[in-house]
């Protein structure tokens, strides 16, 4: 999967919609934002990965503080910004060993994160531009892959923080991609994900839908996924 080029694609489909929305357009699925708030979080955060791709691994590069105030200029600065990410991406070579937020990665963990960011901050775009978003904008492989990299990142690191709550057994279920992922959840505990290991009847809270519908609702996103079961399992996943 060429995650640099999803990089690309997202990175482009959230411009064009931001530049249709406006600046000052409240960003629904982001609580809080507008549209310029979105574009700057995400030119932040391509900042960082660039830096990072030159950062050894016991040094992390230092905070992004800093952005035009101007769209516009904005606007400009994110695709300079994304430009300089994209070219370290492909010329870092895959051996070498890069800072990332939980110990030393490789430049293939630096795409896929940022393939994912871009990907589901172009859906907050979508519905900022009030768009009818599509049901399928991303292909099962992309999508199921999105889910793999919730559970094994963001689950993983958010329960250590805060535990979780509740307890039960969630299904993922993404009939397109032919994938589906156990997530046992016990208060107080770290989550513990792995492949199904019983019925689904066994189950506490099923998800299902095609791969691109169930990596919305594990992303906390609108998505057109059929939960049946306890939803508060469901609900209870940290937010990315």
């Amino acid at each position: 999967m060429d995650f640099v080029e999803q990089i690309e694609i997202q990175s482009a489909a959230l411009r064009g919609v931001a530049v249709a929305a406006g600046p000052d357009a409240p960003v629904p699925t982001c609580p809080g934002w507008t549209v310029f708030a979105l574009v700057t979080h995400v030119g932040r955060a391509q900042t960082l990965a660039g830096a990072a791709l030159r950062s050894a691994p016991d040094e992390p590069p230092a905070p992004v503080r800093e952005s035009p105030e101007d769209f516009d200029e904005l606007l400009t600065w994110w695709d300079e910004r994304r430009a300089t990410l994209v070219d370290r991406l492909r010329d870092t070579s895959p051996d070498a060993v890069l800072w990332g937020f939980a110990g030393p990665v490789d430049v293939a963990w630096w795409a896929r994160r940022q393939a994912h960011e871009i990907a589901i901050h172009r859906l907050d775009g979508e519905h900022a531009a009030e768009h009818a978003v599509a049901p399928l904008l991303y292909d099962p492989e992309f999508a199921a892959d999105g889910v793999d990299e919730y559970l094994d990142l963001v689950l993983r690191h958010a329960a250590h923080r805060a535990p979780v709550e509740v307890t039960g057994r969630l299904l993922l279920h993404a009939a397109d991609a032919e994938r589906a992922w156990e997530v046992t959840l016990t208060a107080g505990e770290p989550p513990v994900v792995g492949g199904v290991s019983g019925a689904a009847t066994d189950t506490d809270c099923v998800v299902a839908g095609t791969a691109d519908s169930v990596y919305r609702a594990v992303w906390r996103r609108p998505s057109g996924a059929v939960v049946s079961g306890d939803a508060t399992l469901l609900s209870a996943l940290p937010a990315p």
